[in-house]
């Protein structure tokens, strides 16, 4: 492979070290390294899901995110704690000015609340080489938040996301540096191919089928299969094997808003949902959701999915299955009869329910939606929806709720007082 003719530019990935779990331990004055702490979505719920663990207690107590609350043990001075969702977008705000020190703010680009890309090489100049960049924020986070982060440093996006993942989180000193010289002996030989970022268990698997097993036999397979195979992935997946990575995230690239091509929601039940009649009241509350993020942006859609997951007690699984309509919508009563419609079909009589997702696709203009001569409520239905939004968006989502949010299968009530989905 000729480089010579690939963008050869400095980016730092940097990701704050067991983010939440540090948060709330520097709050409570603990070390993040040492401590045993673990964040949870509700302390009161046995059931509750680990959002983060401290790397102390994922290292001697194997409880990492996505554990459950009933398995953390008991004592053993192990503080479980809510989510402070407000204080941890403070936080991610700070670190976002911090990084402002170095790079100016269109070298920034915020990738998760706890991850970032920053581009170097027109800073260098100023501060250095770029490890004594890498160095000199970490020493800044350490002395003014409490906080560890490492940082993979590369030629492009790509490259330092791979530094990050395969290198520096495991180096003594939380920074390491690739470049393209570095693909062939640190690349690779990875395996399994979920282990590199962008490839999931579903693609690895179709790749295994291939015969391919490692970064290093997908990049010499030949193009025009992969291609064949997986369409622009296939011609993806080549070359990021090879370390080649087109994106520049500096500038425009970064504050270009790109046109919402779905509005979805999606939550975790914090209890079992045995009864149908009980799920179906969630699915109403969230098609109100959906309905008002699609009108709040003046939308509608023709694609209505519902995605149901079941109790992992009973095995897990669900189901995801979605129905397009001949005209947009954005009316949470035709959304939610849809829903309905779906769930009647698909769901297994005496399941146990945990999950939900609903999402509204193939995004158009709330202009394009029509008028039914043979139905005279559909513009009071449209009316009525922005009426009501307007009345929520001035005081609150919790200021005019349907009837089923009170009852004891309603959610709207209590993610009322969320952030993110957490407890504020």
């Amino acid at each position: 492979m000729d480089y010579s003719m690939y963008p050869k530019r400095v980016y730092a990935c940097i990701d704050m070290k067991s983010f939440y779990a540090s948060c709330a331990a520097v709050e409570m004055k603990l070390d993040p390294l040492t401590c045993y702490l673990a964040v949870v979505g509700n302390t009161e719920a046995s059931g509750s899901v680990v959002l983060a663990a401290s790397p102390m207690l994922k290292k001697d107590f194997n409880i990492k995110t996505g554990s459950r609350h009933y398995e953390i043990p008991r004592g053993a001075g192990i503080h479980i704690v809510n989510p402070n969702m407000r204080h941890f977008m403070q936080m991610s705000v700070e670190i976002t000015k911090l990084y402002w020190r170095y790079v100016p703010p269109e070298f920034v680009h915020t990738y998760s609340v706890d991850e970032s890309f920053l581009r170097l090489d027109k800073v260098e100049s100023l501060w250095g080489s770029p490890e004594k960049i890498a160095q000199m924020i970490q020493d800044d986070m350490m002395k003014e938040y409490g906080l560890y982060c490492t940082i993979g440093i590369g030629p492009n996006p790509l490259m330092s996301k791979l530094a990050l993942d395969l290198e520096s989180k495991k180096a003594a000193s939380g920074i390491a540096r690739w470049e393209y010289s570095d693909v062939q002996s640190k690349l690779w030989p990875v395996r399994p191919l979920s282990e590199m970022w962008g490839i999931g268990r579903r693609v690895e698997k179709r790749l295994n089928r291939m015969g391919i097993f490692t970064i290093g036999e997908l990049a010499n397979h030949r193009l025009d299969t992969l291609e064949k195979e997986f369409g622009i992935l296939g011609n993806q997946l080549y070359y990021h094997a090879w370390g080649i990575d087109h994106s520049d995230l500096s500038g425009a690239a970064v504050t270009q808003k790109q046109a919402q091509v779905s509005y979805g929601k999606s939550q975790i039940l914090m209890r079992d949902y045995k009864d149908p009649k009980e799920v179906k009241h969630v699915i109403l509350e969230m098609c109100e959701d959906v309905a008002k993020r699609a009108r709040d942006a003046k939308k509608a859609g023709r694609t209505i999915s519902l995605g149901i997951g079941y109790s992992k007690d009973e095995g897990g699984g669900g189901f995801s299955r979605e129905k397009s309509i001949e005209v947009p919508t954005n009316i949470t009563q035709e959304i939610y009869e849809v829903c309905l419609l779906l769930f009647n079909e698909f769901y297994e009589k005496d399941r146990t329910v945990r999950q939900i997702s609903i999402t509204l696709s193939k995004i158009v203009s709330d202009a394009n939606m029509q008028l039914d001569l043979f139905n005279e409520k559909k513009a009071k239905q449209i009316q009525l929806g922005y009426v009501m939004d307007s009345i929520r968006n001035k005081y609150g989502s919790k200021s005019l709720l349907r009837a089923v949010s009170y009852t004891p299968a309603g959610t709207a009530v209590h993610r009322s007082t969320l952030i993110g989905g957490h407890k504020a």
